[in-house]
């Protein structure tokens, strides 16, 4: 396959347990490392001594409500206290922490991020979320879950005060002169003085503009609301599609988004999930995937396709297909994301169970087995056809999945200069080509 002439990114998508669904169970997988230190420092190492981008923490405000007793997932750490803790123990990898705007104020979120962003040296990125579980809203004194239209209304207004709060230190502010006992020039920083529909926010930020200017937006999202938030105001987008043909057409529709904004396309970087299963044969890679499988307990599987579709399958028989009745729901955008999967149960006449152990155990994601050749292949051929920037890559299990991409798959891609040798920047932006954001107030 013809060279691209340039580089992809990589970040690796930690999930408790791992990406497949039952990966937690897994002979080798470290089940119980979620509340250990040690555990995602191991990570992170590993991460940037495979010269990844960034290092991406999930985060939802809430746990299931159906399937407690399965999901290590359930389990999560604050994002922002373990990044901080790896801010030390790393030096270039970037840290990607997801916050929700539709449960913090913008004045403590902007705090958070330009904090961690100096204490890595310019490395930090927030992931933009809205939260959409009903949960989460049960959480924080609300009885149901507001629109979506409404929720990323929010969040635009959200985003945008962040900025101007990262922006009310000018970059020469703080001089701390010891001779005049000046420690920051007043006339350098400003009030922000926000009145929106949403937030009033006055200003200043109590810490000086971080050394990003901006630390990283984030964001993930398939729905119409997520794709105009995405190409108004992020810089990266996590997005899972399973086949290259919606790949495709969600990298033409939200770069093509882009220039109402002013924005040039390259200003984003589009990032795919995949969940790679490496073995050195392709017999390997295959006993491996059944190993998984193999770990997927019926009730597991089905409650997964039904968080996926926004429709409860418990009800019916496992061992015939999708009921008549079933339409895919509007939460989380699943009806678009998982339209094709629906077409090709009905397609096939995929029973639930096979529905569930070819689809469930991913999450829908891109889900590739094979050598490591074989999985450069397929990475390559999405990033040439136009799919992807990069790829965050989702270990099937951990620790071992992220050693095997890092020790057998990264060198592939390294040989085929589809990927960095070494780190040529030292922050984030850096990492993923984005300019330093201009001053508002300069």
């Amino acid at each position: 396959m013809a060279n691209p002439h340039k580089q992809f990114h990589l970040a690796v998508f930690l999930l408790a347990g791992g990406h497949h669904v039952s990966g937690w169970r897994h002979p080798e997988a470290d089940a119980l490392g979620v509340h250990d230190f040690q555990y995602y420092k191991r990570l992170a190492q590993t991460a940037e001594r495979g010269k990844f981008d960034a290092f991406f923490f999930a985060d939802v405000l809430g746990i299931g409500q159906n399937d407690k007793r399965f999901d290590p997932s359930n389990v999560r750490l604050d994002p922002m206290l373990p990044l901080a803790a790896l801010a030390v123990v790393t030096e270039r990898i970037g840290l990607v922490a997801t916050v929700s705007t539709s449960y913090n104020e913008p004045f403590n979120v902007a705090r958070r991020f330009a904090t961690l962003d100096h204490l890595s040296n310019g490395r930090a990125s927030w992931n933009v979320v809205t939260s959409f579980k009903s949960q989460e809203a049960n959480n924080f004194n609300q009885h149901s879950l507001p629109d979506p239209s409404l929720r990323y209304e929010k969040a635009r207004e959200f985003v945008q005060v962040v900025k101007g709060l990262w922006d009310t230190w000018e970059e020469d502010a703080l001089v701390a002169d010891k001779e005049s006992g000046i420690f920051s020039l007043e006339e350098k920083i400003h009030d922000l003085n926000h009145e929106g529909k949403y937030f009033s926010v006055r200003g200043p930020l109590n810490i000086s503009r971080p050394p990003q200017g901006h630390p990283v937006i984030f964001q993930a999202g398939t729905s119409e609301g997520g794709k105009e938030l995405a190409a108004e105001t992020a810089e990266a987008v996590f997005t899972a599609w399973s086949t290259l043909e919606k790949a495709q057409e969600y990298y033409r529709d939200v770069k093509g988004r882009m220039a109402r904004y002013g924005r040039a396309p390259d200003q984003l970087k589009i990032m795919l999930g995949l969940i790679p299963i490496v073995g050195r044969t392709e017999e390997e890679a295959e006993r491996k995937e059944q190993e998984l499988q193999s770990l997927l307990l019926p009730e597991v599987g089905v409650a997964k396709l039904s968080y996926m579709f926004g429709y409860d399958l418990s009800p019916f028989p496992i061992d015939e297909p999708l009921p008549q009745t079933f339409n895919l729901g509007d939460a989380h955008g699943a009806s678009r994301r998982f339209q094709p999967i629906k077409d090709i149960a009905d397609r096939e006449q995929l029973t639930i169970r096979q529905l569930y152990e070819r689809y469930a155990g991913n999450r829908g994601h891109l889900q590739v087995r094979g050598t490591p050749e074989q999985i450069a292949d397929v990475m390559e051929e999405w990033f040439v056809a136009g799919a992807a920037d990069g790829f965050n890559i989702l270990p099937p299990y951990l620790p071992g999945g992220l050693d095997d991409f890092v020790d057998l798959v990264v060198p592939e891609l390294q040989k085929r200069g589809l990927f960095r040798t070494e780190y040529e920047g030292t922050t984030l932006r850096e990492h993923f080509g984005l300019s330093r954001p201009a001053n508002r107030f300069h």
